[in-house]
């Protein structure tokens, strides 16, 4: 982002101290950042799988996938805020992904300019990363009011301008759960302005699809604006565990929102398979 541009010095700075300042398994680790010109240049580590986008809009993730992807991002989102951090950008775009289960571990450095590191982590991850709209609470600024993020995920409460706290982004990790499950996020088919005012007059949105459904069960349906798939028969029906763990994220009132902590203790995560078990889908989505 050029230096001279108005939000680099709101964001990037931030950006940058708290991807340095907060390592976790579970977020992209940032190697090192540098000012060229007027432009800032933060050098991550790569992650060949790519964004969970592409496995959400061209496949069907089963019960214990989508457990696996949420205990991860909950991981990190505990860790980030019990340190009075708020992503403030939780999607499916913002999650990223290992690709063949090599990754570089944070004990070895990176030089941008020399060679990367030969000793491969043999572990699938799944990632936090897009950190351009964070922001810090501590006690002097206990909440946040700024209008910020991805219209289809945001929080009622943060687009009404009201004080808000990291509970955004338990609300946008429920959106992000619809996605995993429906293709899209609510309201995907509406402009931006008016899926805002649809989520903040609105009762929290449902999925659209009852049933789980997958890659052999679809077919794409044109309509969908990201060309996602619409079921030719159905599969057993989303079990009750998964709709009570998305009910405690899509709460109205951001003090009744369930906090990652919570979350990470709610049965539906027992079935939460490791990392890996993504493989078959990031396959399907390569194959196509």
């Amino acid at each position: 982002m050029p230096w001279g541009h108005p939000r680099s010095h709101a964001f990037a700075p931030l950006q940058v101290v708290i991807m340095r300042d907060h390592q976790h398994e579970n977020v992209v680790e940032m190697y090192n950042s540098y000012l060229v010109g007027d432009e800032l240049w933060v050098v991550m580590e790569f992650l060949e799988g790519g964004a969970l986008t592409d496995i959400v809009t061209h496949t069907r993730m089963s019960e214990e996938q989508i457990a696996a992807v949420c205990r991860s991002v909950l991981r990190a989102l505990a860790v980030l805020h019990a340190q009075g951090v708020i992503h403030r950008d939780i999607k499916s775009d913002s999650i990223l992904l290992t690709h063949d289960g090599r990754n570089f571990p944070p004990s070895l450095p990176m030089d941008p300019l020399g060679s990367l590191p030969d000793q491969p982590r043999p572990c699938w991850q799944v990632k936090l990363s897009d950190f351009g709209f964070c922001a810090q609470v501590n006690k002097e600024v206990p909440r946040r009011k700024s209008l910020v993020g991805t219209p289809y995920w945001m929080a009622p409460e943060l687009i009404s301008r009201l004080p808000y706290g990291p509970e955004v982004d338990i609300w946008s990790l429920g959106v992000m759960v619809i996605e995993m499950v429906d293709g899209e996020p609510p309201y995907f088919n509406e402009p931006p302005l008016k899926a805002m005012k649809l989520i903040r007059d609105n009762l929290p949105p449902r999925l659209k699809n009852g049933h789980k459904v997958t890659w052999g069960d679809c077919a794409p349906f044109l309509g969908s604006p990201r060309g996602c798939l619409r079921p030719l028969c159905r599969s057993p029906q989303v079990s009750p565990s998964l709709k009570g763990f998305l009910e405690r994220m899509l709460v109205r009132d951001p003090a009744q929102r369930a906090s990652a902590p919570e979350l990470l203790r709610h049965p539906f995560l027992g079935i939460a398979g490791p990392p890996a078990c993504i493989v078959p889908l990031m396959r399907q989505h390569r194959l196509r």
